[in-house]
Parts: structure tokens; C-alpha cells; sequence
């Protein structure tokens, strides 16, 4: 089959891949959609994941399509189903588990391989997060499961309630979906981010006000001059991963808030957090992540009650072929929100 493999830092080479033979419990799955995504670029950039993948591999992880072989003991699934898998399973057993938080496994076990014709997916992933899709759900829709359940499990966290004021800092796909979802459940959204594309598909996800920070280098500054809701935000959800965004998030909401440092930092970085405003505004700070089982089941429903839809995320189309070129074009600072990858193309 041909498939993406990437060999390390901005080194994406496509090549012909041999289909290796299905071990017990494992199912073959022929990819009809995968999508790209803010992780596969950082992967991409720094050319491994410390968890997720060694290189040289196939890469890529947000994918949908119908299956193609089955395992006699993956029981209850056959050929054809049209199915969903997310990028990881817990183990069930560790002490995280155990106490209902997967995302935290001791032994979470990833999957990558979606930027190719077809994957496998072990027995594990089988077991716990491979989903049936509906005949009417569309495969670039359900693509979407794995980074929306990121988010329910955020939106969960913070348990949102209806009316609440929401400040969303970042208009890429994951604040994105947290408008989309915050909207769902009745809060009033801001959006503070860039670029105009990303800023009007906020518009049409539900954000009742739109800060624009394009060429400003002082966020605080830009919210609380933009928006007449600036200090009275209940929530703050900080989709950007940059620690001076993690700093702005802190100073943006109101005492007694909750702030949500959903975007994760690069290595190694640290962040300078003032004692007095945490203690006497009695402030709450989340960092939520990745997703559990139960987050990956609702984030389908949410896609098939057409709440999160690809059209709205989704604005970019490439073959497979043109993988190493996109990437490229998103390391020099393409726009696109999403682009669906045709494996066959």
C-alpha cells in the first residue's frame, strides 16, 4: 500500500508500505478519510513524539473508512462496517483507570498510520475505541471524533453552564470546537485569535463576539479593549499552547473563574503566574487531556447530531501524494483550518 512515512525532522517521504499480516483481535481498516492535524505538525517539525511514535513510521491519526479484514477473535465486527477509531486505549487496570481518568494510563496505547491506504488497528483499540459510524454520517465527519473528544473531555471539566460568559483564546480547530460546543451548551463565547478565515467560521460556530489580535502583541491588552465583557469572563479556555498565552488566560478571567490551559506548551517551558491574583481572586486552573472512552462516544454523537460538522473545519483537499508539499506549506505558515487527505490521490 502507499503510505506517508516520516523518517524525522521535516522529512516525510511517501512509499510503497507492505500490508503486514493481522495478529489476534486486530482489524484491517481501508481509510476513506484522514485529516491533518495541529499535532502531526508539531510531530512533523520536531521529527518524533516522545509517546506517540518512533520514527521511521506512518504517521497522521484522525481518520475514518470501512474494514477491510477481521481477526476470528475481533468477535462482533465483519467486513464492510463502517467504523472510527481513536489514536489511543487505556489498559484499563493502572491506578488511573481505575479512578475513571484513561487519558492519564500508565500504559495508554497509541496508534498513528492514517496518512496511508489502509491500518491496522490492534486488538486493544478494537476492544475499548472502535466505533460503528451510521450509513448517513460522512467518513470527513467522522474524522473529527478524536480531537472533538479532546475537547468534550475539556467542556466536561469545566462543566459549562448555560449563560456563562466564555473566552476562547485561539481560532484553530480545537477553540474552534470549543465554540461549537460551548454554544451547544447555552454560553455567551468571545473568541480572541487571527486570521480572517478562522475568525468568520468562529462567527458562523456560534461566537457572539470576535476579538481580532492580528499584530498585537499584547493579548490582555487587545481583549480588554475590544470587548465590553473583558474582566467578568467566567471561563477562560486557552487553545494555543504558548506560555505567554497560558499567562494572558489567568489575567483574563474573573474572580472565582475557571481557566482551562488546554493547549499544550512546548517542553520544557514554564510559565510566571501571580500568587496574589490566584489566591485572593480564589481562581480555578484545569489543564485538561487528550480523551477517555466515554469522551470518544460523545464526541461521535455530537458529530452525528450534526453539532460538529467537516464543513466547518474542514477547507483544504490533497492526495496523498501532495502530503510532504502540505506539510511544508504548513511549517511556512499555511492557514487552512483542516485539510482532508485523499488516500487515493
Amino acid at each position: 500500500m502507499r503510505a506517508a512515512v516520516l523518517y524525522g525532522k521535516e522529512d516525510i517521504r511517501l512509499e510503497s508500505v507492505p500490508e503486514r499480516a493481522l495478529t489476534a483481535g486486530e482489524v484491517r481498516v481501508e481509510i476513506r478519510a484522514a485529516l491533518t492535524c495541529g499535532t502531526d505538525l508539531k510531530v512533523y517539525k520536531r521529527g518524533y513524539h516522545a509517546r506517540m511514535l518512533k520514527p521511521p513510521c506512518t504517521f497522521g491519526h484522525e481518520f475514518a473508512g470501512t474494514i477491510s479484514e477481521v481477526t476470528a477473535e475481533a468477535t462482533g465486527w465483519k467486513v464492510g462496517e463502517r467504523v472510527v477509531a481513536a489514536n489511543s486505549a487505556p489498559c484499563g487496570e493502572c491506578p488511573s483507570c481505575q479512578r475513571g481518568q484513561e487519558q492519564l494510563c500508565d500504559d495508554l496505547l497509541f496508534l498513528n498510520g492514517a496518512y496511508a491506504e489502509s491500518i491496522v488497528i490492534p486488538a486493544r483499540v478494537v476492544e475499548k475505541n472502535l466505533l460503528r459510524i451510521r450509513a448517513s454520517t460522512d467518513f470527513a465527519d467522522a474524522a473529527l471524533t478524536e480531537p472533538l473528544a479532546c475537547v468534550v473531555q475539556g467542556v466536561q471539566d469545566l462543566a459549562l453552564q448555560p449563560r456563562e460568559r466564555v473566552l476562547v483564546l485561539g481560532a484553530g480547530p480545537i477553540g474552534l470546537m470549543f465554540v461549537a460546543l460551548a454554544r451547544a451548551a447555552h454560553c455567551d463565547v468571545t473568541v480572541a485569535g487571527r486570521g480572517d478565515l478562522r475568525l468568520k467560521k468562529a462567527w458562523r460556530l456560534g461566537a457572539t463576539a470576535i476579538v481580532d489580535v492580528g499584530g498585537r502583541d499584547d493579548l490582555v491588552a487587545a481583549v480588554r479593549e475590544s470587548s465590553a465583557s473583558a474582566l467578568s469572563y467566567d471561563v477562560v479556555i486557552e487553545c494555543v499552547g504558548q506560555p505567554a498565552v497560558w499567562e494572558a488566560a489567568v489575567q483574563l478571567v474573573r474572580k472565582g473563574g475557571r481557566v482551562n490551559l488546554f493547549g499544550g506548551c512546548p517542553s520544557g517551558t514554564t510559565v510566571t503566574l501571580d500568587t496574589t491574583l490566584l489566591h485572593y481572586s480564589a481562581l480555578t486552573l484545569l489543564a485538561s487531556f487528550h480523551h477517555t472512552p466515554r469522551t470518544i462516544r460523545r464526541a461521535l454523537q455530537h458529530i452525528e447530531a450534526g453539532t460538529i460538522r467537516a464543513a466547518d473545519f474542514v477547507d483544504g483537499l490533497n492526495g496523498l501524494s501532495e502530503l510532504p508539499a502540505l506539510f511544508r506549506a504548513m511549517t511556512s505558515g499555511n492557514r487552512a483550518v483542516k485539510t482532508l487527505i485523499n488516500v487515493k490521490g
